[in-house]
């Protein structure tokens, strides 16, 4: 077994591994979206959780947060290069959990 510092697969489990981060991720893969649109699309995430967790991909460099200058304040999220590297990952997660769910 690989020592977990050089192992990455525990590497990326750190980054994306929680119930609600791939979520996130993956709604922000067609476009961004406000923060109350994006808190919309995951059902379940409390508000505290919410925040929580986008700052925490916000902290890695997967999401980024663009505040607007009105009134009242418009916030929205969007992927970065590196949130958008891991699409092939997450696509796959939601088709296989289409195959196997059979919704």
């Amino acid at each position: 077994m690989k020592n977990d510092v050089k192992c990455p697969l525990n590497y990326t489990m750190n980054l994306i591994g929680t119930k609600w981060k791939p979520l996130i991720l993956f709604h922000l893969l067609e476009e961004n979206l406000r923060s109350g649109v994006l808190q919309k699309h995951i059902s379940g995430i409390s508000n505290k959780m919410f925040t929580q967790t986008i700052r925490e991909l916000e902290k890695d460099g997967l999401v980024f947060r663009k505040v607007y200058p009105v009134v009242p304040p418009k916030v929205e999220y969007g992927l970065t290069e590196r949130g958008k590297s891991l699409e092939p990952i997450l696509r796959g997660l939601d088709a296989w959990g289409l195959k196997d769910s059979k919704i």
